[in-house]
């Protein structure tokens, strides 16, 4: 059963990481993601967009996916409805992607706990901007 990270941990970790690549990145200025990503850009994180068929958000380039980023992130931060998750999970296992933040209302309790199998630190159901801000 997969069990989350006290707040604690959190607080630990957020130091630690400095690129986000978040999929589901909307260009959408109204959309959670864009507001997420424009906070944490202004906390002094570098986002990297992962959303297909769009070129670039908040002056970023954007990838089509996971295994298209030219670097790996510090952590993956998810923007996907549940049903996406396991092939996230897939896509950071097989890249050695070590941590992934599934946003509020982001929940697939089984892929979790196969990514946290996997050696990778699992957030689930958190918004990482407002962790982040709480610093």
């Amino acid at each position: 059963m997969f069990a989350h990270p006290d707040k604690e941990f959190i607080r630990r970790l957020l130091p630690q990481i400095h690129t986000v690549a978040i999929v589901g990145l909307s260009s959408n200025e109204s959309r959670p993601s864009y507001r997420v990503a424009r906070g944490l850009q202004s906390l002094g994180y570098r986002i990297i967009p992962v959303r297909p068929m769009i070129s670039e958000v908040l002056g970023e380039r954007a990838w089509p996916d996971l295994e298209s980023l030219p670097e790996i992130p510090d952590i993956v931060d998810v923007f996907r409805a549940a049903e996406h998750v396991p092939a996230i999970v897939d896509s950071c296992i097989k890249l050695g992607i070590k941590r992934l933040w599934l946003q509020e209302g982001v929940i697939h309790e089984a892929a979790a706990q196969r990514a946290v199998d996997a050696g990778i630190t699992v957030i689930m159901d958190r918004c990482l901007w407002r962790d982040a801000s709480g610093l």
